[in-house]
């Protein structure tokens, strides 16, 4: 017999927020992740009927086959794909400083394409006895493309509750001290082990976000410039000169304007003019990715020695780097602030469960 959802503890609950992830390297499996993705009208903002047939008749045909290829080549052995590998060593690892600080937190993770999805991550929490929720998107700079896009998700389905949880949003913390301090500490601990570059000698440092239409940026989104503070604090933490390092972005599609610079044409520029060492970053993915493992690691390698670079250092994401999962928390602690974040009290869940008891007779 099902619990009476009345008579369980309130708990405080902390949803991190991601992207999403085929399940599996295989055109099948990319067709319907890339379907759901490409399908929501916060990413592509093309009248829907034009883009159903652009969509169904052209690019899930050609693309899901290419994609998985892709895909198969960062997929990790054992471990799947990388995204949600760390995604989900990020939400255990923080679930774990708020058990070890004696909190009674409940954390999960939700996906907002693929699984584990929204609903079902909304759901579980339910089972446990949610009452109060707070969504950390594991988007540092904010977009309508993902941020808005993963609250509306979670809207969605609260839309269909009849009893509601109480329930907070982290919007961006692209300029948070922790969180820039946990890309510092990812970037030297590279520099410590590989060696640091020589920018007297014209090394650069190289941090590349995701792009967006250039058209995003004129109706309002933020998110550009987020992403130059981000670059610009995190440059400034590391003691360089404007000149030293540089702000890209990538993974550009169709022939409308993107934000600029874009990412590949740079490196490629660079190489040309000699520049010996590039040291590149993706501070706005805390996750390593098909993004960032193929089309940086990969692809852009490959592109700076074809045209004449020589060194070229990919540093890997956030992933589960301690100073990151103290940013979370941090993060976190920031907005669960007069929140209980504790079991209730023996005294406190018997008189609610009485009035719970009472109501049932009443009913009867």
């Amino acid at each position: 017999m099902k619990q009476n959802p009345h008579l369980q503890a309130s708990k405080t609950a902390v949803l991190l927020l991601n992207l999403g992830t085929p399940s599996a390297p295989t055109p099948k499996a990319v067709r319907a992740y890339l379907k759901e993705f490409l399908s929501d009208p916060r990413v592509v903002e093309i009248p829907r009927i034009i883009w159903w047939c652009i969509l169904n008749g052209i690019i899930l045909p050609i693309r899901s086959s290419a994609s998985a290829k892709k895909y198969a080549s960062i997929w990790m052995p054992q471990l799947g794909s990388p995204l949600m590998h760390y995604s989900r060593l990020q939400a255990k690892e923080l679930g774990e400083r708020f058990t070890n600080e004696g909190h009674t937190v409940l954390v999960d993770l939700a996906m907002r394409y693929g699984q584990p999805s929204t609903q079902k991550a909304l759901e579980d929490l339910k089972e446990q006895g949610m009452e109060r929720l707070l969504l950390l998107p594991l988007y540092p700079q904010y977009s309508a493309t993902t941020t808005a896009s993963s609250f509306d998700e979670v809207f969605r389905v609260l839309g269909t509750w009849r009893d509601q949880p109480e329930l907070r949003l982290i919007k961006h913390y692209h300029d948070n001290p922790a969180y820039i301090a946990a890309l510092r500490d990812q970037v030297l601990s590279s520099w410590d082990k590989d060696g640091y570059p020589d920018f007297a000698s014209g090394d650069r440092f190289v941090m590349s976000f995701h792009g967006l239409p250039k058209r995003n940026l004129m109706k309002g989104d933020p998110y550009h410039c987020e992403c130059l503070k981000t670059g610009r604090l995190l440059g400034e933490s590391l003691g360089l000169e404007p000149g030293q390092y540089l702000v890209t972005f990538q993974s550009r599609f169709g022939k409308a304007e993107w934000l600029k610079p874009y990412t590949a044409p740079t490196i490629e520029k660079l190489a040309k003019e000699a520049c010996q060492r590039i040291d590149i970053f993706c501070p706005g993915f805390p996750a390593d990715c098909l993004e960032t493992l193929e089309e940086i690691a990969m692809e852009a390698r490959e592109i700076f020695l074809e045209h004449g670079g020589k060194d070229y250092r990919y540093i890997p994401c956030l992933n589960s780097n301690p100073k990151w999962i103290e940013a979370l928390r941090g993060i976190a602690y920031e907005h669960l602030l007069g929140w209980p974040l504790g079991v209730e009290s023996a005294e406190v869940l018997a008189k609610r469960n009485e009035r719970a008891e009472l109501a049932e007779r009443t009913k009867a």
